[in-house]
């Protein structure tokens, strides 16, 4: 168990993150293809991006290079996750290029005593061949992540709908207590479901939130405790309908019809039935019916919040959504001419 230490200064300091943080979701997609978990939730993506990776010339580099450095284990080197994640893939290979060598090196011995290492990852303290290393791993990207990013964000957005309305209704620890059910806010300690068994104290530093797409089972946090706090954990993946998204764009109304495809449209913010109601210009329980329709296709989601319940878009309703947005003239004829191959990852993961 993780047990993270809260002052009130802490408290006032704790933030989501805005984006899909590119770094996160590199590491996370190396150990989907690594391991079963969320194989079933991940099948779409994962047969898409081997067979990709096949097609780059990169699944023997991504299996001698990466995996070794993205071990399954209960540790990971933090410089492969660098504060400059923030801002950006090119940001983030920016800030490992800049790491001093001796940290590197450090980390590095770190990972060899729980998950032995190749002879060439104790010379990444050297230049030539981190930047060996980044090059591939900004590769990787433009395989594995990048493609789908319109699903990634989505899903980003629609779970930071969920802790938009917990920090409105219960402030900064209303929003800790609905992370998940991995994790428990026992006043001032976030207890955490975590591979070992450790204590971090803030002390005034706050923490960065990092809800990732493609992770899956306990969350992470940095190893050392010296570095600005973050905590990435994996947002809740509701079922989606295996082929439930057209291929080819339509008109959301005819689709959906007209009120049907509003609400949709509405509940992209996240709002509760009777919000919604209100919004659209229909009876609660007319809401309540067209949500609980897009809830069983896999469009929208529903949570309990007290004595409400929340509407989100899934990913898949906000890939669909993105779509018909993007619908318009200038947009269909230019959408005819790509491969069916390639419109399918730009909106399924």
């Amino acid at each position: 168990m993780l047990r993270i230490h809260f002052t009130e200064v802490d408290l006032a300091r704790v933030r989501v993150a805005a984006e899909p943080d590119q770094m996160w979701e590199v590491l996370s997609t190396l150990h989907r293809l690594q391991s079963r978990g969320g194989r079933w939730q991940f099948a779409a993506w994962h047969r898409t991006v081997r067979a990709d990776l096949d097609a780059a010339g990169l699944a023997r580099p991504v299996r001698t290079v990466l995996f070794p450095l993205y071990a399954l284990g209960p540790y990971l080197p933090d410089f492969l996750t660098p504060p400059e994640s923030e801002d950006g893939i090119s940001a983030a290979l920016d800030g490992i290029l800049r790491m001093p060598g001796r940290d590197v090196r450090a980390e590095i011995r770190l990972l060899d005593q729980v998950s032995p290492v190749p002879s060439w990852a104790l010379r990444l303290d050297q230049g030539a061949e981190r930047r060996e290393l980044t090059e591939l791993i900004r590769r990787y990207h433009e395989v594995a992540v990048a493609p789908f990013t319109e699903c990634v964000a989505g899903g980003i957005v629609a779970h930071r709908a969920l802790l938009a309305r917990a920090l409105l209704t219960g402030g900064v620890e209303g929003l800790l207590s609905s992370l998940g059910p991995r994790f428990r806010w026992r006043p001032p300690v976030l207890e955490v479901d975590y591979r070992t068994d450790r204590d971090l104290r803030l002390r005034g530093r706050g923490m960065r939130i990092v809800p990732t797409y493609f992770s899956w089972g306990t969350p992470v946090a940095l190893a050392d405790d010296g570095l600005p706090p973050v905590l990435s954990y994996p947002i809740n993946h509701p079922a989606v309908p295996e082929g439930a998204l057209p291929a080819e764009h339509v008109p959301l109304g005819a689709l959906l019809g007209g009120t049907r495809a509003r609400v949709l449209r509405c509940v992209a913010d996240g709002l509760t039935t009777g919000e919604l109601a209100q919004v659209v210009g229909i009876s609660q329980s007319a809401a309540s019916r067209h949500a609980s329709v897009l809830r069983d296709a896999g469009l929208t989601t529903s949570r309990q919040i007290g004595p409400t319940v929340l509407h989100t878009l899934t990913p898949l309703g906000a890939a669909l959504l993105g779509q018909a947005r993007g619908a318009g003239p200038e947009n269909r004829d230019a959408s005819r001419g790509l491969p069916r191959r390639e419109r399918y990852r730009a909106v399924r993961p």
